[in-house]
């Protein structure tokens, strides 16, 4: 007797098409979570300007001392306003490797709140 040599593919299509209903399940009812206003756990660093900052190091350096490639940032309250920090930090710097949006806007304004103290 011979097999049939469409049964593996029949078998790996019948996976695929569970998995898919599985994970569109699972889709819908985090979708609906949210539309509800329950995003998960709490993001810790959501609100802490150093945690946020951390996001920063890569390329302004530990401590935000600079480096390299970016300016130090530790006295940046000194050289910019908490709206020009705001707007660096949203918008980037065009023409340098400054980008834009690595945070969201609310992290983005209690970072430049906590970056205009530092003098």
């Amino acid at each position: 007797m011979s097999r049939n040599p469409l049964i593996p593919f029949g078998l790996i299509a019948v996976i695929g098409i569970v998995a898919a209903i599985i994970f569109s399940v699972i889709g819908l009812s985090e979708q609906q979570n949210i539309a509800e206003g329950d995003e998960g756990g709490e993001n810790v660093s959501s609100l802490d300007p150093e945690a946020i900052a951390q996001s920063c190091m890569g390329c302004h350096g530990q401590e935000l001392a600079g480096s390299d490639t970016a300016p130090g940032l530790q006295d940046a309250g000194s050289k910019f306003s908490e709206e020009e920090l705001y707007d660096i930090i949203v918008n980037g710097i065009e023409g340098t490797a400054m980008p834009g949006g690595v945070v969201s806007n609310e992290e983005a304004q209690v970072l430049a709140e906590w970056l205009a103290t530092q003098e």
